[in-house]
């Protein structure tokens, strides 16, 4: 994946910055929100049930480390991942297969489905 000969401070500090943002569990939290699909901030902060400004404050961590991008519709803003990095693809999808195992990621997941069921999400614009 990565040859040892490649491995330069740039991409040691990248790591570095992916796996202080997997630390923080309501970063964590978030990060598996985003693996299923792109939402905004009030639904994240819906189904985390945290307020706004903590929401965004961690959002704008990883916007800042090009974990999370944000595309504007209207009045709201959609984060979804922006993860291109192979390592950084699997160690999501190995969390995301695991999460059973974590029950508030599991109550989160549970919560999104009743959203989107429910027809409570955000309204998108369909182009």
């Amino acid at each position: 994946m990565y040859p040892l000969e490649s491995v330069t401070p740039r991409i040691t500090s990248k790591w570095e910055d992916f796996f202080k943002v997997l630390s923080d569990e309501t970063r964590l939290r978030i990060l598996m929100l985003l693996n299923r699909r792109e939402l905004c901030v009030c639904e994240i902060c819906q189904i985390l049930d945290l307020p706004q400004p903590k929401v965004s404050r961690h959002l704008a961590k990883m916007r800042d480390l090009d974990i999370v991008k944000d595309k504007k519709e209207g009045q709201w803003a959609f984060y979804y991942l922006n993860i291109e990095d192979p390592l950084f693809k699997g160690i999501i999808h190995q969390l995301a297969a695991n999460s059973q195992h974590h029950p508030l990621v599991c109550k989160d997941m549970e919560l999104l489905t009743e959203k989107e069921l429910s027809g409570t999400m955000c309204a998108r614009i369909r182009y």
